[in-house]
């Protein structure tokens, strides 16, 4: 038998050492470059320390109009719903009996003025003729005392006329305050009075006066959260502002956004028993009359300042069975998880109260692709805002805009 030739086992050996290789370079592939994410550099600063409540509008000045004297209804002369200023009349009572009561007592007050004009004459020319005795002290005396009589009469029947023509007056009902008429309660020819009770007097109720600009609103706060705000007082953590500078901003019930706030005019300093709040009011300009009483409002109430906070975007905040934190990206490059306190938001951004250092790194994006320890490769985070105007500014111009260039 020949011998094989020897090239036969070196190019086997050849074809060995390339399989083999090519095993090799097929079980360790190359590393997948980090994933991409965006990143906001946070950094502590002061916000206005916010809260959203809700409260309900009251008018300013609220007047019942009723009746002060007895009679029929006779018309209404106002327009229901309608402006109306303070002394304006709004309805009449038949005035016939009261205007006959004080011609009556007109009349008893000019005789009885006829009287004590005859007793005065007759006093003063006693007292002249006693001296020279045509007349004894004993006359003088009772000329006197028939004066002081009559006089006295003469006040009290002019107190009654006045009496007579207040009860007058009173059958032109007219309005306390400037506002708006509410809807009348009485229609004419219906009988209205006065009653009189322990609590005192009391007439038919003929019609509303509410005054709405400007206008109450009414709100609470719990106490607890009261006591927490003046505990982070304490601390210098928040700043609470006096009561006349603290502002409330309205949302009307459609969702849109009052154009005036309003400024905190009242604070009770009690707590509510059957609510355990305090209660709040509010002073909020009305011009438009845009704000009825009774409508339930949504309210941002400006209560000061938070001090020491960090504002991070919306998207940022996650929650698990912890609580809530952030993923932060650390001096190494890799993910660090920040368990964090946010319990309130200004616009879009959550307030981080702890949990968070100054210079920190927090993810915005690509925060589903990622988990804590990985090494991420981090880029500047763009809010939508800045990102669009920057896309628009980068955008090539329309060829229509091109072609009116040239």
């Amino acid at each position: 038998m020949k011998p094989l030739p020897l090239r036969m086992p070196l190019q086997c050996l050849g074809l060995s050492v390339l399989a083999a290789l090519a095993a090799c370079s097929k079980s360790n592939p190359p590393s997948p470059a980090p994933p991409q994410v965006a990143v906001a550099k946070v950094h502590t600063q002061t916000v206005p320390l916010m809260r959203q409540l809700v409260g309900r509008l009251s008018p300013y000045y609220s007047a019942n109009v009723t009746a002060r004297v007895s009679g029929v209804l006779l018309k209404r002369v106002y327009k229901e719903g309608g402006e109306v200023r303070q002394g304006q009349m709004l309805f009449e009572i038949d005035p016939t009996f009261y205007k006959t009561q004080l011609d009556n007592d007109l009349a008893l007050l000019a005789e009885d003025q006829a009287t004590y004009v005859n007793d005065r004459i007759t006093a003063e020319r006693n007292r002249k003729l006693l001296p020279v005795g045509s007349v004894s002290q004993q006359t003088v005396d009772n000329s006197d005392a028939a004066e002081r009589s009559a006089l006295a009469k003469v006040k009290a029947d002019q107190a009654t006329v006045q009496s007579a023509r207040v009860n007058l007056d009173y059958t032109r009902v007219s309005s306390p305050i400037n506002g708006i008429a509410g809807q009348q309660l009485v229609t004419e020819g219906a009988v209205v009075g006065t009653s009189t009770s322990d609590s005192g007097a009391s007439g038919t109720l003929l019609t509303t006066v509410q005054q709405i600009d400007p206008a109450y609103v009414n709100f609470t706060i719990s106490a607890a959260d009261l006591i927490t705000l003046r505990q982070a007082q304490s601390s210098g953590a928040v700043a609470l502002a006096q009561p006349d500078k603290t502002t409330v901003q309205i949302r009307l019930p459609d969702g849109s956004r009052y154009g005036r706030a309003g400024t905190l005019d009242f604070s009770d300093i009690a707590v509510n028993a059957a609510t355990g709040a305090v209660n709040l009011r509010a002073l909020v300009p009305n011009p438009q009359g845009e704000l009825l009483p009774g409508m339930y409002l949504t309210l941002t109430v400006n209560l000061g300042q938070q001090n020491n906070v960090i504002l991070v975007p919306q998207q940022a905040l996650q929650s698990d069975t912890i609580g809530a934190y952030l993923l932060a990206v650390g001096p190494d490059g890799k993910v660090v998880r920040k368990d964090v306190t946010a319990a309130n938001s200004d616009g879009t951004n959550w307030i981080v109260t702890s949990g968070l250092a100054d210079g920190d790194q927090v993810m915005v994006s690509g925060l589903q692709s990622v988990h804590e320890g990985q090494a991420v490769k981090a880029s500047d985070w763009q809010p939508p805002a800045a990102a669009s105007a920057a896309s628009a500014a980068s955008a090539p111009p329309m060829a229509g805009a091109a072609g009116n260039a040239q």
